[in-house]
This record gives structure tokens, C-alpha cells and sequence, in this order.
């Protein structure tokens, strides 16, 4: 009599170590990743009258809100750069670390079927929910490099290079700040109204409708625990030139980036255990 052999099966546990990823389990799910970033996107955009120009006319009404109000009645400096430019240069990457925030932090909320369900890593959610950003984002680049053509502004040699490194400090902050959040809002369901009110208040805590020079002495430290304060000075320097570059203030972003990541990545892999049980 032929023996039975064994079916392969799978056990899945929580991750050991301080800080455990696995980048293999990640990639290996990629497609799904890419699935969940293309479904947000549809529904995003769907039965929408403007559809993709909402990217546009956000970030345009904003920049026009803030010229009358802080670069023609509060005449807020501009580092010599064209006050409608100078905001939009600072909105352009805010818009894209407000918004990733904001959607990670309500991304397990909003697949708690899926996540009841199936097994996958859930760290993809919050990932996906970022990775959606990037299309708002480079739309309203193509805004971005019209108002340059329009006011003459010639970007420096050095922008093409700093770009994809800057926006991934931006990636990264979101995404780690977005994961702590979205795993606190699975136990507290309070953070959805927090949220909101907390980018709302930093918004005016980074230098985007003002220059990182206005800010300084014993109120430093403001901009250093701010991840999007070095990147937006760090554009403007790269893009106009019109200011010396802020290295001590590029390395805290860069930093603050980093450890924003680490953090809020380390406590959604200590706590992504429960989420099927309590969201």
C-alpha cells in the first residue's frame, strides 16, 4: 500500500527581531501592492466631473489663497523668487507628504474586509496607499514646470539629480509616519479626526508659505523635527538657487526621514498581529 505523502503547508507567525521587514515576502507580493495602488487609483477618480485635474486645482487654488493673502497683504519674503512659484514649489512636495499621510493612516480602516480574509503583508497597504500620491504628485509637476516656463525660471544643473532623492526622503517619512498612524487608528478610531487637525497645523509649521530663514534661534529645533523642511528648502536651492543650501537643516530632514520610517514601521510590525481580531 502506497504511503500518503505529506501537502506543504505554511505557518505564519508574528515577526521576531527589533526590526523585521522581510523584503522578500514584500517583493514576492508586489503585484498585489500594484493592485491595491490601481484600485485607489480608479476609485479616486471615478465619476469625478474634473477627474485628474482636482491634482491641479487643489495645490493652484491654495498657491493663489496664499499669494493675496501672505506675499501681497503680510508681504512675507520669497528669497527673491516670484511669490506664486515660491509657494508652489513648498506645496507641490507638502501635498504629496499631507496626502500619503492622510490616506495611510485610514488605509487598514478601509480594507478591514480584505484584511479579515486573506493573508498578506500588511504592510503593503500603507505602501500602496503612498505609492497613489505619486500620480497626483507628478501631475501637478506638469503645473509646476508651466509657471516656470511663464515667470523664466531656469531650474540649476543640479535639480534632475536631487529630485528623485528628495521626493524618496518625502516617500519615506510618509510612509513611516502613515503606518505608525494607520496601525493606532485600527485600536484608536479617534486618529481619523486627529489626523486632519495635526497636518492642517503643520502645514504652518513648514516653510512652504515662508522661508526657512524667517525661523530661527531658540525656534530651530521646530524645523529640525519637521521631514519636509529640508526638502522643500532643499528644492527651492536646487531649482532657483537664489539662496545658499541649508546643509545642517537637509541632513535633520534626512535624518527625521529615516527615523520616522524605522519607527513607524518598527510599531506596525509589533502590532499588525491584532489587526484582524480588532478592526
Amino acid at each position: 500500500m502506497a504511503e500518503k505523502t505529506a501537502e506543504p503547508y505554511f505557518v505564519i507567525k508574528p515577526p521576531s527581531g527589533l526590526f523585521s521587514i522581510n523584503l522578500r515576502e514584500l517583493w514576492n507580493y508586489r503585484e498585489l501592492a500594484y493592485f491595491f495602488a490601481w484600485r485607489e487609483i480608479k476609485v479616486r477618480y471615478k465619476q469625478t466631473t474634473m477627474g485628474v485635474l482636482w491634482a491641479i486645482f487643489q495645490p493652484l487654488a491654495a498657491t493663489l489663497i496664499f499669494t493675496v493673502f501672505f506675499g501681497r497683504l503680510a508681504k512675507v519674503p520669497s528669497d527673491g523668487i516670484p511669490y506664486p512659484i515660491f509657494v508652489y514649489t513648498g506645496l507641490l512636495f507638502w501635498n504629496y507628504f499631507a496626502f500619503c499621510v492622510s490616506h495611510a493612516s485610514e488605509s487598514m480602516i478601509a480594507n478591514s474586509n480584505i484584511i479579515q480574509k486573506i493573508y498578506f503583508p500588511r504592510l503593503l497597504i500603507p505602501v500602496a496607499s503612498s505609492l497613489v500620491g505619486i500620480v497626483d504628485f507628478f501631475i501637478s509637476a506638469m503645473l509646476f514646470f508651466c509657471m516656470m516656463i511663464y515667470y523664466k525660471c531656469v531650474p540649476g544643473p543640479l535639480f534632475l539629480l536631487a529630485f528623485i532623492p528628495l521626493l524618496a526622503l518625502t516617500f519615506l517619512s510618509s510612509v513611516g509616519i502613515g503606518s505608525f498612524l494607520g496601525a493606532l487608528n485600527v485600536k484608536y478610531r479617534d486618529v481619523r479626526y486627529i489626523v486632519p487637525f495635526f497636518m492642517q497645523m503643520l502645514l504652518f509649521l513648514t516653510p512652504v508659505i515662508y522661508p526657512a530663514s524667517m525661523i530661527g534661534g531658540q525656534y530651530n529645533w521646530l524645523l529640525a523635527l519637521n521631514p519636509m523642511a529640508g526638502v522643500i528648502e532643499a528644492a527651492r536651492y536646487f531649482i532657483f538657487g537664489t539662496h545658499a543650501l541649508n546643509i545642517n537643516l537637509l541632513c535633520w530632514s534626512a535624518i527625521g526621514s529615516l527615523f520616522y520610517f524605522a519607527a513607524g514601521i518598527i510599531y506596525f510590525r509589533k502590532t499588525e498581529y491584532f489587526f484582524a481580531d480588532m478592526i
